[in-house]
């Protein structure tokens, strides 16, 4: 694994943690997060991940709910986790293809997520990165198929 997929990695463990205990992980937290890789972590992406989803995680999930086949609230935490952190990077991070976006929340999906969790994530954010990203998708040599799960 990469260090950014890492810090990916480490992004939604640090949102589930937060989802659970309705408390910002704190600099303890992180760094018990942290510990396991961090040689390889690229904790400034990781660090930036983790403010920009918390800090806009109104905005973040408003661009989410209209295209969910249910409340956002029904999400099991790690599915709302790895779909704040893809919809960050769609919304938040242009310099990110969005392919790379979609599948890294797709590894992620298949790493936390429920069974077949996935192939929801990949839809979604498809979905999304056909609205978020119109002017990537009219480049010359990209295609509108979604990234296979």
């Amino acid at each position: 694994m990469n260090a950014r997929s890492l810090a990916r990695s480490c992004v939604v463990q640090a949102l589930y943690q937060w989802q659970m205990t309705r408390q910002v992980p704190d600099a303890s937290d992180v760094e018990f997060i942290l510990a396991k890789d961090q040689g390889r972590l690229d904790r400034a992406y990781f660090t930036e991940l983790l403010n920009e989803i918390i800090t806009n995680v109104g905005m973040l999930s408003a661009h989410l709910e209209p295209v969910l086949d249910r409340p956002l609230e029904e999400l099991d935490p790690v599915g709302r986790a790895i779909l704040w952190l893809g919809v960050c990077e769609l919304v938040l991070h242009h310099e990110i293809p969005f392919r790379v976006v979609i599948n890294e929340a797709i590894e992620q999906a298949k790493v936390f997520g429920v069974q077949n969790g996935h192939k929801y994530v990949n839809g979604i954010l498809d979905t999304l990165a056909q609205q978020l990203r119109v002017t990537e998708l009219k480049s010359p040599g990209v295609t509108n198929k979604p990234p296979k799960s």
